[in-house]
C-alpha cells in the first residue's frame, strides 16, 4: 500500500507541475525553429503525466478483473522510469542554475 500511495502522490505532483505550464511566460526560441527548450519541457511533462494516467487506468482495470497483471506492472514501471527521468532533469537544471548564479560578472 505504501508504494501505491507514493505513486499516487508522485502522479499528483506531476499533474500539478503540468498545471503550471499555462502560467509560464512564453519565450521565443533563440534559433527561430519551431518549439525550443520550453516546448521540450512541456512535451516531457505531458509524457510523464500520460504514463502516470496509463498506470492508473491499468491498475483500475486489474482491480476490476479486466486486465492482465503483467500489463499493470509494465505500465507502472514505465511511469516510474518517466518520473525518475523527469526528476533527474529537474535536478540537473537546478544544479546548472546554481552554477550560473555563482559566476562572477
Amino acid at each position: 500500500m505504501a508504494t501505491n500511495a507514493f505513486a499516487a502522490g508522485a502522479y499528483a505532483a506531476i499533474q500539478n507541475i503540468g498545471g503550471l505550464k499555462g502560467g509560464m511566460p512564453k519565450v521565443a526560441p533563440a534559433t527561430g525553429a519551431e518549439g525550443g527548450f520550453s516546448s521540450l519541457l512541456t512535451s516531457a511533462l505531458d509524457k510523464v503525466g500520460t504514463a502516470g494516467a496509463n498506470a492508473d487506468v491499468q491498475a483500475l482495470s486489474v482491480a476490476g478483473g479486466k486486465a492482465n497483471v503483467v500489463d499493470v506492472v509494465t505500465a507502472v514501471a514505465e511511469s516510474e522510469t518517466a518520473l525518475q527521468t523527469m526528476v533527474a532533469v529537474r535536478d540537473r537544471m537546478i544544479s546548472a542554475y546554481e552554477e550560473i548564479m555563482r559566476m562572477q560578472i
